[in-house]
């Protein structure tokens, strides 16, 4: 009877850990719903924060970690690519990735690869079973990520990359921990800063958005998660 009992708890946890991270993809499962509403006015609102120049690359970073970054960023890359835009969501934490988690689907030695001269970009990008969404996840964790993405290479791929896509959305590691979002955000059309409400203090927030001033980014706006409302607290301000 124990043995039983505990073969069918352990297969219970293998299906939770199995399909936990997919089904936060609420854009993708409940296209219909609220949750998703959210994301494509927080797209609508992307796509008419500049009248002269199409946001057509964003990065997304955070003050602190823990944020919800990550799993936004998927969330819009989805609605993005619904609206029959071909989309593209990289991986720029190449400290601690989280992109392949919620597209496990994404396998290959990613943006590491490709910055190192490993792999080709069309053998890093990975698609997946959203029609228009590919992902370039960071591949394995070098010793130098501010190197890589600060390099004329990481220049190179992004203006390929930039050829390709019709939009190309950043997930990139928070601003205040280290200096790989302020590296990026000079290459982008726009850049936008998560805050979690009630995670997030106001002067945190205040040095990380005075952090990507200083590194000349075009801050186009904040989305405010509220976490404790489990998805159903996104919103956009510009």
């Amino acid at each position: 009877m124990r043995s039983s009992k505990k073969k069918k708890d352990a297969e219970l946890r293998h299906r939770r850990q199995k399909t936990s991270e997919p089904q936060k993809l609420v854009a993708k499962l409940s296209p219909k719903s609220p949750h998703s509403e959210l994301f494509r006015s927080i797209r609508t609102n992307i796509e008419f924060s500049s009248v002269d120049k199409v946001m057509k690359s964003i990065l997304i970073t955070s003050s602190e970690p823990d944020s919800g970054k990550s799993l936004i960023c998927a969330n819009l890359a989805v609605v993005f690519a619904q609206q029959g835009k071909k989309t593209l969501l990289i991986d720029g934490d190449l400290r601690k990735p989280t992109v392949k988690k919620i597209f496990p689907e994404a396998i290959s030695h990613g943006l590491t690869g490709i910055l190192t001269n490993k792999i080709t970009i069309d053998e890093a990008i990975c698609e997946t079973d959203t029609e228009n969404l590919y992902v370039l996840p960071a591949g394995i964790v070098p010793p130098n990520p501010s190197e890589l993405l600060g390099s004329e290479r990481m220049k190179q791929v992004y203006a390929d990359l930039y050829e390709q896509f019709d939009q190309i959305i950043f997930d990139t590691p928070p601003i205040q921990l280290v200096v790989d979002a302020q590296l990026l955000c000079s290459l982008v059309d726009g850049s936008i800063l998560l805050v979690r409400s009630d995670h997030s203090s106001k002067e945190n927030s205040k040095k990380a958005l005075q952090k990507l001033q200083t590194a000349s980014a075009h801050v186009i706006g904040s989305i405010f998660n509220n976490q404790k409302m489990k998805m159903e607290g996104y919103y956009y301000a510009e």
